[in-house]
């Protein structure tokens, strides 16, 4: 049906004459035919905002409902794909119209005419039903993208074949009651609206980062919601891209949200070129963007999460473990906000929609541990982790305050710290996670039987070192008795070798958890063998002077493959600190 445009108002028209369109129906406007949905229905009037820029528009031009939402392509040929908000291919756009998206473009989300090499799985008599595996293609060295029956379909394979085709060919039949069903590679699924599954599931199992203070003090469930807010500059970007890079998830989903072009610029040169640690093969092989900078428009913003979201359920469903990386909410939730203004809502708390919390916690909602459909059980997760930049680090304003309502792990940037050159700049006086109890046991059986012990001694000489310098700033270190000055080494210890990472260094940049564990045990045994030789009348000038610190100070820098090097260290260590125990007992 046509409509006609009323009001112009920045990406927000107004159309009449739209009374049989449905709320979140795509539509296209104007002589350009620019993309747009439907976001209001008054009457016979539509809002529709419209995901390019609108100039040159004017009342009386026509719009044209597609009578279908907002949706994303889902096939193969998902995986290194590089997308905006809509997920048009910026790739393809590039070859064909150059370094500008032209408006009102017509492309293909993904390439329809691009042949992949179908493995049937099944068999002719087969029986499925909606999410059963009919086969797979390897669309890289490392993902095997299942091909599966479609939701609403179920019946007796009465035709199935391997080999060549693109996405739109028949790779399957199937019958049911009569009526045949074809079956193509392609699906489309409207993004705001969460895809089925059998069963949600309670998080059980961390997602191990590589990033110590992730790992050790603030373990993010798989599953599990995560938030890393901060002010400009602490390194919000930053501790997102490491993530993506080396958290033990099989699919990762990048969606850039309004933020600058040249942070996603370095994305994009980066991940072809670093290697995955457990496969060896680039980490581009498993990866998605959506990269929707804050120069493209901002209606499109909007939709950029829903389809990160969407692609990454897509993924799920197959079994897989996904992570989601939206950088940032804040811009996401300012484009919900000016949209919002331009509809004439009533504001709520600094101008926002009072429908904000409910929107954030339908997005962290469609993370989670779940059982797929199928015949197999089978089980997948999405762990969606948002960063969040309030305005001057104000953690009070509501995006931040909405967001910690809905997620569990809270890993807090602080200024004072990225100023330091302390990366992460992590905050562990005002981190916290929720899952960290929960995932005690799986610790306990798969890292050490004591490491929950040593996790807790971290957080408690951290805290002891907070309460101390409170001391230190008035009447000096020398005031402190031997073992409080102890407990001070031992926080910096703690603080400048484990803590704090080097996202640029070939090894530091990741630890495994059994590393993790080895030098938290050295850190440990340094502090108790200290305390003892204290007791013993030893001077804590040599226990810090002894070899058995520097080392400690190094073993970071040890490469996996070597790890067995630190529990030589443990040894030497104590040694070397029992024989200044000693030295300290026979001076008495």
């Amino acid at each position: 049906m046509q409509g006609r445009i009323i009001k112009v108002a920045g990406p927000l028209i107004v159309a009449e004459n739209m009374a049989d369109c449905m709320l979140y129906d795509v539509v296209n406007v104007g002589e350009k035919n620019l993309i747009g949905e439907i976001i209001e229905l008054r009457g016979d009037k539509a809002s529709i905002q419209v995901y390019e820029e609108t100039a040159g528009l004017c009342v009386g031009d026509a719009v044209y409902s597609t009578g279908e939402p907002l949706s994303v392509e889902l096939a193969p040929g998902l995986i290194e794909g590089i997308f905006d908000g809509i997920q048009r291919p910026l790739t393809t756009l590039v070859k064909q119209y150059g370094d500008r998206i032209t408006r009102g473009i017509k492309v293909n989300n993904l390439d329809h005419e691009k042949t992949w090499n179908f493995v049937a799985t099944k068999k002719v008599g087969d029986k499925v039903s909606a999410g059963d595996e009919l086969g797979y293609v390897d669309e890289t060295e490392v993902v095997r993208h299942k091909i599966t029956v479609p939701f609403g379909v179920q019946g007796v394979i009465s035709s199935i074949e391997s080999g060549l085709f693109n996405i739109e060919q028949t790779i399957a039949v199937i019958s049911d009651n009569g009526e045949d069903k074809k079956v193509c590679m392609l699906r489309k699924w409207p993004v705001r609206k969460a895809r089925p599954y059998k069963e949600k599931m309670p998080p059980s199992m961390p997602m191990i980062t590589g990033q110590r203070v992730i790992d050790t003090l603030f373990p993010v469930a798989k599953g599990g919601c995560a938030a890393v807010p901060g002010p400009f500059g602490s390194g919000k970007t930053v501790v997102q891209h490491q993530l993506a890079k080396w958290a033990d998830a099989k699919i990762i989903v990048y969606v850039g949200c309004g933020e600058r072009g040249n942070e996603m610029t370095d994305v994009l040169n980066e991940f072809p070129e670093l290697k995955d640690p457990t496969t060896g093969y680039p980490l581009m092989k498993r990866t998605i963007l959506i990269a929707n900078t804050s120069d493209m428009p901002v209606a499109a913003r909007e939709a950029s999460i829903y389809t990160g979201i969407t692609i990454a359920e897509y993924f799920r469903d197959m079994g897989l473990d996904v992570a989601i990386m939206a950088d940032s909410t804040s811009r996401w939730a300012e484009a919900l906000r000016e949209m919002s203004g331009r509809l004439e809502e009533m504001p709520g708390d600094e101008g926002y929609p009072a429908y904000l919390s409910s929107r954030l916690a339908e997005f962290y909602e469609r993370a989670g541990i779940v059982k797929v459909l199928g015949s197999e059980d089978l089980t997948g997760s999405i762990t969606a982790i948002g960063a969040v930049s309030p305005p001057g680090g104000d953690l009070s304003e509501p995006v931040s305050q909405a967001t910690l309502r809905i997620v569990r792990v809270f890993w807090g940037l602080s200024a004072s710290l990225a100023y330091k050159r302390h990366f992460p700049a992590i905050d562990w006086l005002v981190s916290y996670s929720l899952y960290a109890d929960k995932l005690g046991a799986w610790f306990k059986e798969n890292v050490g039987a004591d490491y929950n012990e040593l996790r807790a001694f971290v957080m408690r000489v951290l805290q002891e070192e907070a309460e101390l310098e409170e001391i230190v700033r008035l009447v000096g270190m020398d005031a402190l008795s031997y073992k409080e000055r102890m407990t001070m080494e031992c926080a910096k210890i703690i603080r400048e070798d484990y803590l704090h990472q080097n996202a640029f260094h070939e090894i530091d940049t990741y630890t495994s958890l059994n590393k993790q564990y080895k030098i938290l045990k050295l850190i440990y045994e340094f502090y108790r063998l200290g305390n003892i030789a204290i007791d013993n009348y030893a001077e804590l000038d040599e226990i810090l002077s002894s070899k058995a610190k520097e080392r400690i100070g190094r073993a970071k820098y040890i490469e996996e493959g070597e790890i067995e090097q630190l529990d030589v260290i443990l040894r030497e260590m104590n040694v070397e600190l029992k024989k200044i125990a000693e030295a300290g007992e026979s001076d008495v």
